[in-house]
């Protein structure tokens, strides 16, 4: 079983690819658990599906102009990756500069949980 260290930084180098789905694909646990800073459905998410369409969501409702990740940030059983996103959100045509920091969990070879902090600027 890989450690934790192994999987953050290929995690990291395939959202550094710009292959997000990719890395939650190879990654995430069948039963995954997604928090957002955010009140309302998609605020905790539960299983690899819901996450998994969570990311349908984002795309269908975000241009995507550029996006970096940094890290990982190891700290026994978790890693941090600090994103930087440069996006316009389709409803409102609004163009905002968002960073956040992804902290994930690793149990079994498997992230388990993902939990996320923004700063939009």
């Amino acid at each position: 079983m890989q450690a934790t260290a192994e999987i953050a930084a290929e995690f990291v180098k395939l959202c550094q690819q710009g292959e997000f789905d990719a890395a939650g694909e190879r990654f995430w646990s069948d039963d995954i658990v997604s928090v957002e800073p955010m009140e309302g459905e998609m605020a905790v998410l539960h299983g690899r599906a819901a996450v998994k369409a969570k990311g349908e969501w984002w795309y269908a409702n975000h241009t995507i102009h550029a996006t970096e990740a940094h890290g990982p940030y190891v700290n026994g059983d978790q890693f941090a990756v600090r994103f930087l996103m440069d996006l316009t959100a389709k409803a409102s045509g609004q163009r905002m500069q968002v960073e956040e920091i992804g902290l994930y969990t690793v149990r079994d070879g498997k992230i388990v949980e993902e939990r996320f902090l923004f700063h939009m600027g």
